[in-house]
């Protein structure tokens, strides 16, 4: 995530606070130093972090904060609270006029910011809610770019409008819309052209297109990797254009990540969005409480519940509780937690957003490693992923040369395997439990040996 060097930093100011006791009013501004430098070290905005420094301060010094039991904590819940302020307070939801009126969307972005792609996450994420998008190729400089969206459009089963490379954008705009009147769709998303960098040419040619279709919804998408550029495409961009709000993409990066922090507070424009990763179904609403959870190691168990809630079988999730319940569970099912923690973004995606499991900020966790562990899986036959104890010294030969690895692997495989029983069985009571109201929620990587 880009935000693990800086969360890293956070926890050790934290620790460092909690190992105190009381707190003297030097501690605080003491720490909360710590913190300014930190957020600074990620890019955030100068001007940000000095209003986010004073603003804990007023409240961390109190008499009813040092003279509490436990001042550590209040101080964080200060911080946490400052943090969730200065990205919006509260999750913002893109607008969409109601019913089958028609919503038109103007996609804007320097290139390389990832505006394509984000155009059709969008897209999909409409279409799984019912309505009926078109996507429009406006881009007609970039080479490929209409190609890309059309690939794209298919990938998420949404229909693209273009008109090839020899049209105005202006007019391919205007059409796109009377296409999708004309068809049904009661969404139209415009991908317009980026630039290197922000010229009056392009900004000329968006305020055209907005002059010339009745654009609902104005999103810029700002590439988290560039830091304080970001904030400051993001100001150009809402000064032109009146942005209404913005798409954060790469924030699966390994960035500083300030720029999510500062572009919000600079410009006053909602984050609606967050790419983490480049697979067309990874965008996330973006919540400021949830990032200011993972930001700060709280995790993020609400978003872990609905990755898992989208991707994971309820029924197959109940057999395999039963399974764990009973340390019954073998290799076939060991391969398909696998496949599940695939579906919800690995095993360090998963890591990020559980409370209490941040990871140092130079450990790597190799999810690609993995590909080891299903190699041997696969070179073991039916009968010995089914029954695991016939595996004798002599298969194990055979296994590690089908996989291509020293023995010592599968032998590690097999160690992890009897553990990860042993632990599923006493886990099996918190992973039977009932998630939240809407449904009940199984931890999905339960076989995976940690």
């Amino acid at each position: 995530m880009a935000f693990d060097s800086l969360s890293a930093k956070l926890q050790n100011v934290f620790k460092n606070l909690r190992g105190k006791g009381r707190l003297t009013e030097a501690d605080v501004k003491a720490a909360l130093k710590e913190v300014k430098m930190a957020l600074l070290e990620a890019d955030v905005n100068f001007r940000v972090v000095k209003q986010f420094t004073k603003a804990v301060q007023e409240k961390a010094v109190g008499e009813d904060v040092l003279n509490s039991l436990t001042p550590a904590q209040t101080v964080i819940k200060y911080v946490n609270e400052e943090m969730v302020n200065m990205m919006g307070g509260t999750e913002a939801e893109m607008k969409l006029l109601p019913g089958n009126e028609m919503t038109v969307i103007m996609m804007c972005g320097l290139q390389g910011a990832g505006k394509t792609t984000a155009t059709a996450k969008i897209a999909g994420k409409l279409k799984s809610k019912g309505r009926r998008p078109l996507l429009v190729a406006c881009d007609v400089y970039r080479p490929a770019a209409v190609e890309q969206l059309q690939i794209n459009g298919d990938k998420v089963e949404v229909p693209v409008f273009s008109m090839g490379t020899n049209h105005n954008p202006v007019d391919i705009a205007k059409a796109g819309v009377e296409h999708a009147k004309a068809n049904g769709n009661n969404v139209v998303i415009l991908d317009t052209a980026g630039r290197l960098h922000v010229d009056e040419e392009m900004m000329e040619e968006l305020q055209l297109i907005k002059e010339n279709v009745e654009v609902y919804q104005t999103i810029l998408v700002v590439d988290s990797m560039t830091g304080q550029d970001a904030v400051n495409v993001a100001s150009s961009f809402h000064e032109k254009l009146s942005v209404d709000g913005v798409v954060l993409t790469k924030l699966d990066s390994d960035t500083r990540g300030g720029a999510a922090l500062s572009i919000r507070a600079v410009t006053g424009c909602p984050i609606y969005f967050a790419g983490t990763g480049e697979k067309l179904s990874d965008l996330e609403q973006f919540y400021p409480d949830r990032m200011a959870s993972r930001i700060l190691g709280m995790g993020d168990v609400l978003t872990l519940i609905e990755k898992a809630e989208a991707e994971i079988d309820e029924e197959k999730a109940a057999q395999m509780a039963r399974k764990f319940k009973k340390a019954e569970f073998d290799f076939n099912d060991f391969l398909d937690q696998m496949q599940q923690m695939k579906k919800m973004g690995g095993l360090s995606s998963i890591l990020s957003m559980m409370p209490g499991m941040g990871l140092p900020a130079d450990l790597e966790i190799d999810d690609d490693a993995l590909k080891g562990t299903e190699a041997i899986i696969y070179s073991m036959t039916i009968e010995e992923r089914t029954n695991p104890n016939i595996i004798n010294p002599s298969r194990k030969r055979r296994i590690a040369n089908g996989a291509g690895v020293d023995i010592s692997e599968v032998n590690r495989l097999m160690k992890q395997f009897e553990q990860s029983k042993k632990m599923m069985k006493q886990m099996s009571g918190m992973m039977s439990g009932k998630g939240r109201k809407r449904g009940g929620f199984k931890f999905p990587f339960g076989g995976m040996g940690m």
